[in-house]
């Protein structure tokens, strides 16, 4: 999967989907992702295979455990092990559920 596959993935969720941010407003829950850093798997100096490592957020007023469940559906649909944490962001009055996820390829 690349980074094109992953956003039209997201955008089937019927969310508004980003890149990092948003450019106006949104309401939630909304989705962002990122790239956040290689994982690449290296020998004799070269880079064999790109692995990039991906933030997807989810943002939810509430705790919204049907959200987190269509995306989690659609990462094991699309056969992506993630890693799950949550927090609360007080400043926005906001939930952050990020979903860490890899692409091979980049």
């Amino acid at each position: 999967m690349n980074q094109a596959e992953l956003f039209a993935a997201l955008k089937s969720l019927g969310m508004p989907v980003a890149y990092l941010a948003f450019q106006s407003p949104v309401t939630a829950p909304f989705i962002t992702y990122h790239y956040s850093y290689s994982s690449d798997m290296m020998a004799d100096n070269k880079n064999f295979v790109d692995i990039g490592n991906f933030q997807v957020e989810l943002y939810t007023k509430i705790k919204d455990l049907a959200a987190e469940q269509k995306v989690q559906d659609m990462l094991k649909q699309m056969e992506m092990p993630y890693y799950k944490t949550e927090t609360w962001i007080d400043e926005e009055k906001i939930f952050q559920i990020i979903y860490e996820v890899q692409l091979m390829g980049g």
